[in-house]
């Protein structure tokens, strides 16, 4: 049997970060991306993909350590996937960020940003999390020091997240630094318990076993929701399991569970069942409240989406008598946010869940100007709403990774709002959306925010107005 070769570049000089959170070297005319490489590295890469004009690869040696370069914190760190620049400090990761979005538009959308503000940072870059899911799995991922002792007495139940690329095997995680106490002491509590009472954890392979997931959220306002998901409809261990909870973390607002028999882990055509407590748990972004249930998605970073709102408003500019539409609207947290410094927003959403929500948080503001529609953002943008509601003098869109549909941004073409603001988890998609819409709009500001430290994740604000002869007279 004939074995492929494996290359190893030596001794390559890091001088740049990709979008993805690779380092970046250049080598006889072909880009390198090396994984666990920063600026300033000089690094031994072992190559795992080569194409024409570039690799792949993975740091197996750091020669010479970048100036930014710092221990990282997490005993966990290199295992379970998360977190991947906690080598990098904080500082550094901030000028990265920056530079990827620099890099986009300067890429993707041919502009130079002279008018891009300074990136915002966080002021808590640990426990900065509202929301973590864990899985129980049968299949713990074994350390070198376990695979070395005498490991047949070893447990291999863990409770924790999975290893990147290998859909079985789970970390135990002892300690993680993305989600307050509450968030270990409930998963180390309910994991010693379960092990101790024989209840199974679940094992992906063979599609069996009692416990699966455990989805822990946290609000700033101190309350907390817990929805255990398990595999097998037994009341009995159920029921003994949710006592357990209820006694030991008696503070909790919203305890839940979720029976899951499929055979795969979504959740969203499942009930989440209230064994105690509300249904929801109540979030504060300044004066506004947002009911989050089980299933709601919300802003991840509660302290830093206050920012981020913040920035939004700053950048509208509105008026007691603007007409605001929100593409992508969610449960409606921005276009409640801005409802009360204008004369409507309209939120337009394609999950029917989030709208919803979106009416319960509605309600519970009292912002009767606000009216929501379950739809896609391309099919429902059209004359018989702008009929219904008015012309828009400022469009918010906040779209998924991916980007907008072609024919969403032809509408905004069409429509031609004064103001539009764009918010992105993803400047390439972001940059490629923007260079379509400057046939008639240019770039007032843009706003990098910092929304999870220590990854290579970013949102960024973008500002847009109408030239001036696509402006519709009054």
């Amino acid at each position: 049997m004939r074995h492929k070769k494996t290359t190893i570049h030596h001794d390559l000089p890091i001088t740049a970060i990709s979008s993805e959170g690779l380092g970046i070297a250049r080598l006889e005319g072909k880009v390198i991306f090396a994984e666990g490489c920063i600026p300033g590295d000089v690094a031994d890469v072992k190559i795992f993909k080569s194409k024409a004009s570039y690799e792949e690869g993975k740091a197996i040696a750091i020669l010479v350590s970048s100036k930014d370069r710092i221990a990282p914190f997490c005993s966990h760190f290199g295992t379970c996937g998360g977190c991947k620049w906690q080598y990098a400090a904080y500082s550094a990761q901030l000028n990265y960020k920056e530079e990827i979005v620099k890099s986009a538009f300067e890429r993707i959308a041919k502009v130079t940003l002279d008018n891009l503000k300074p990136i915002v940072g966080c002021d808590e870059i640990t426990y900065y999390r509202n929301k973590l899911e864990y899985t129980f799995s049968n299949k713990k991922w074994l350390t070198s020091e376990e695979i070395e002792s005498d490991n047949s007495q070893l447990s291999r139940d863990a409770c924790g997240f999975h290893i990147p690329g290998l859909f079985d095997k789970v970390v135990d995680v002892e300690h993680c630094y993305l989600q307050g106490s509450i968030s270990n002491e409930l998963r180390l509590a309910i994991k010693n318990y379960s092990i101790e009472k024989g209840y199974s954890f679940y094992d992906i392979k063979a599609q069996q076993g009692f416990l699966r997931n455990l989805v822990v959220k946290t609000a700033s306002t101190g309350e907390v929701l817990v929805l255990l998901v398990v595999g097998e409809n037994n009341m009995d261990k159920i029921n003994d399991l949710m006592l357990f909870i209820k006694e030991k973390f008696p503070t909790i607002q919203s305890l839940q569970y979720m029976i899951n028999t499929k055979r795969n882990d979504s959740t969203y055509d499942l009930e989440a069942i209230t064994y105690s407590g509300e249904a929801f748990i109540v979030e504060q972004l300044a004066k506004k409240r947002f009911k989050i249930g089980a299933k709601s998605f919300f802003q991840t970073n509660s302290r830093q989406g206050r920012i981020l709102y913040d920035i939004i408003k700053e950048f509208a500019g509105l008026s007691k008598s603007d007409i605001v539409y929100d593409l992508y609207t969610g449960v409606g947290s921005i276009a409640i946010y801005m409802a009360d410094d204008c004369n409507t927003v309209v939120g337009v959403e394609e999950v029917k869940e989030a709208i919803v929500d979106a009416n319960e948080n509605k309600k519970l503001n009292k912002q009767d100007n606000c009216h929501f529609y379950t739809g896609d953002v391309k099919n429902i943008i059209n004359s018989e709403l702008f009929a219904k509601h008015g012309q828009p003098d400022l469009i918010i869109t906040d779209p998924p990774r991916s980007g907008m549909h072609e024919k969403v941004i032809e509408q905004l073409l069409a429509v031609a709002a004064p103001r539009l603001i764009y918010v992105s988890c993803n400047p390439s998609t972001q940059a490629r959306d923007i260079a379509l819409l400057h046939e008639k709009y240019e770039v007032k500001w843009m706003q990098p925010v910092d929304m999870f430290p220590h990854t290579k994740h970013i949102e960024n604000v973008a500002l847009l107005t109408i030239r001036n002869e696509y402006l519709h007279p009054n």
